[in-house]
């Protein structure tokens, strides 16, 4: 019973956020994100704790202004997924646009897979979702959502134009599939992991426990990596889809070292591009969360 109200619940906030003209939506969302800002809770002590961290050198006065972005960015997000059924090339071409695109065509044309580096910074769900829109099918690693009616729901709207989802439960074997098919898959590389699958790299100068999984299969493959986000650039007034040129992944004999310097390779790359747009990443969310050995709980 609770997870079909709560299905029906977010069905029918997302049918009235279908319904109303994109600029509405997005006001009445940016007004609400301001309003649950406002309230005290965990996520908005993560997200104070994790820029204290992350940029000791700002003023706490800089860093409310990055957080409440944060809920703004999230909130605009909410609004795209609940539109994302009626987007069509046509209607999307004012505000979305892709930049860099040579830069997957020659990945793509290796033959040998794609592996897009990405993270939850900016409209990651509006990324894979547009550029299979634009007939660039893809994969996506994702976490199945506690709610099966709500999860199923969210994946078809993913898969509406040819992508495809690989559970984290399950992904190895999809994963190296659909890289021997010379498919692309793309993977967010930012959330806290723990041991064995994640491996200690560091970000924004602590030590981050990361997933592994696309150096490993990277290596094992010859798979083609490079990082992709979708942002909301304000001065353009629109989304844009970057994708930066490969990146060069360690290939020696020593596979655990390669393993290492691949991932963290991924991270610095991923750190690099929340530095560039530090209002619009997932700073609510227990990055450091696991600890290397010893060393005392950050929340």
């Amino acid at each position: 019973m609770r997870e079909k109200f709560e299905y029906w619940l977010v069905a029918g906030v997302a049918r009235c956020l279908g319904r109303l003209p994109r600029r509405a939506a997005r006001w009445l969302a940016g007004i609400l994100a301001s309003l649950v800002y406002l309230l005290p809770g965990r996520l908005r002590r993560v997200g104070v704790r994790n820029l204290q961290m992350a940029f000791p050198e700002i003023s706490s006065e800089a860093r409310e202004k990055i957080l409440r972005g944060v809920y703004r960015s999230l909130a605009w997000q909410l609004v795209e997924f609940c539109r994302m059924t009626r987007y069509t090339p046509e209607n999307t071409r004012a505000w979305l646009r892709t930049e860099g695109l040579e830069h997957y065509l020659a990945a793509q044309a290796r033959g040998k897979g794609v592996l897009i580096v990405t993270g939850h910074l900016g409209a990651w769900e509006l990324s894979s979702f547009y550029h299979s829109l634009m007939g660039y099918p893809m994969g996506m690693v994702i976490r199945r959502l506690d709610n099966r009616p709500l999860d199923d729901h969210v994946n078809r709207v993913r898969c509406l134009h040819g992508n495809f989802v690989l559970h984290k439960d399950d992904f190895g074997r999809g994963l190296l599939k659909a890289m021997h098919e010379g498919g692309t898959v793309g993977i967010l590389m930012d959330a806290n992991m723990t041991p064995p699958q994640g491996a200690f790299v560091r970000f924004f100068g602590r030590d981050a426990c990361t997933a592994t999984g696309l150096a490993h299969v990277a290596r094992k493959t010859g798979a083609a990596v490079l990082p992709g986000f979708m942002v909301w650039e304000a001065a353009e007034g629109r989304y844009v889809l970057h994708f930066g040129p490969e990146m060069e992944m360690p290939h020696t004999e020593d596979v655990a070292a390669d393993i290492l310097a691949g991932t963290q390779l991924c991270t610095s790359v991923i750190e690099g591009w929340i530095r560039r747009y530090p209002d619009q990443w997932l700073w609510i969310h227990r990055r450091w969360k696991t600890r290397p050995p010893g060393e005392a709980a950050i929340y």
